[in-house]
């Protein structure tokens, strides 16, 4: 009698999982001389063509996997990055407005892109201490993390046993990775690329963390440098 064989198996999420794909939306019109237009003071600007073709390829990547629900956020990028998803499989979008980016108080509009690129002395702190509330005005860190959950919670209660593509952001990504990885520094996961997907799965109530900003659907290696890109930016 042969003996027995326990090959390797990939996991398998068993019945009654929730199979939650966070994308972050695809890149955003560079900040210049005008301020974004706030929507609830918050910036909101849309996509850049760069970001219109990353919403193209994380359609293709996510179309065949039986998604059942798609979710965005209150700001528009989101909107344009799901679009593609959304017309290929006629699902209507439902906006879960505690997932929106947090807010950046006097750097809203797009100036924190200009304040990390010109080394001001409050991006440095803020990257040191990684707390977003760091920056006049931001939305302080424990009210964001608590808002942020909340949406996580409401969007898994809604559809228990799914598979749900969730249009975010990337300080909202980083968040909530942070938390479900249950005590990790504040930015230890706030590197989210455009257009990423992170796969969480919640099993009873237990999660796991399949996926953290995978991006094998775009173009490009393992973070291979970029001459033409000068700079990190980890969210808005």
């Amino acid at each position: 009698m042969a003996e027995p064989k326990y090959p390797q198996r990939r996991f398998v999420a068993p019945p009654g999982s929730t199979n939650v794909f966070l994308v972050r939306h695809g890149a955003s019109m560079p900040y210049g001389d005008e301020p974004f237009p706030l929507l609830d003071g918050t910036g909101d600007p849309p996509l850049a063509p760069e970001g219109v073709e990353q919403a193209e390829r994380a359609a293709l990547r996510l179309v065949e996997e039986d998604i059942e629900a798609i979710y965005v956020t209150t700001l528009q990028r989101t909107h344009q990055t799901a679009a593609p998803l959304v017309a290929r499989l006629g699902l209507d979008p439902i906006v879960e407005p505690d997932l929106r980016e947090v807010n950046l108080g006097e750097w809203e509009g797009g100036a924190m892109r200009r304040h990390v690129a010109e080394g001001h002395p409050l991006a440095i702190r803020l990257f040191a201490e990684e707390r977003w509330d760091v920056i006049p005005g931001a939305e302080p860190q424990e009210i964001f993390a608590t808002r942020v959950r909340r949406g996580l919670d409401r969007v898994v209660a809604e559809s228990p046993g799914r598979r749900i593509a969730v249009f975010t952001h990337g300080g909202v990504i980083g968040e909530v990775v942070r938390q479900l990885a249950e005590g990790g520094r504040g930015f230890a996961f706030a590197t989210a690329d455009n257009g990423s997907i992170t796969h969480l799965v919640q099993i009873g109530d237990r999660w796991l963390i399949r996926r953290f900003n995978d991006t094998s659907h775009h173009p490009g290696g393992l973070d291979r440098p970029d001459p033409a890109d000068d700079g990190w930016i980890p969210a808005p």
